[in-house]
């Protein structure tokens, strides 16, 4: 009898490899998913942070101007120059950021800025809604610590 060696696979050991690599997808996708929400929140954190690139384009902009853009003026003054600044002044000397959407946070949605702020009186409230984009809800990142 001739001894033949088997050159294919047989149906159920494929059927056993797609279902291993089934559970191995199931297993792993949520734990990625879940990466990038926490990373979206963690650039979040910096980005509004007193040191974060947007604190320094405020910074700039009182260095420049004397003061922070005002609650009305927003975050817009830092690429637009405000009404409240006479155009032959040469104070305002922006922009000060190069793409204005470099102004919303990872989930589209602008920024939330107060000046003079409520928890930061002597300089501004900074903040982004969060995932969720609701205003006062547990997932805001602040400027500023919480007691919540």
């Amino acid at each position: 009898m001739q001894d033949r060696r088997r050159s294919a696979f047989t149906l159920i050991e494929v059927l056993l490899v797609i279902a291993i690599l089934g559970m191995l997808v199931a297993w792993v996708v949520p734990k990625l998913m879940g990466r990038k929400d926490q990373a979206m929140i963690d650039m979040t954190r910096n980005t509004v942070a007193s040191r974060g690139p947007i604190a320094q384009m405020l910074d700039l902009y009182k260095l420049d101007v004397g003061k922070y853009p005002s609650t009305d003026e927003g975050l817009k003054a830092l690429s637009e120059r405000p009404d409240s600044i006479d155009e032959d002044s040469n104070l305002w000397k922006g922009p000060y950021v190069k793409d204005p959407d470099s102004l919303r946070d990872p989930w589209a949605n602008e920024y939330q800025y107060k000046s003079p702020g409520d928890v930061n009186t002597n300089s501004y409230d900074l903040w982004s809604n969060g995932p969720d984009g609701q205003e006062g809800t547990e997932d805001d990142i602040k400027n500023w610590k919480s007691d919540r």
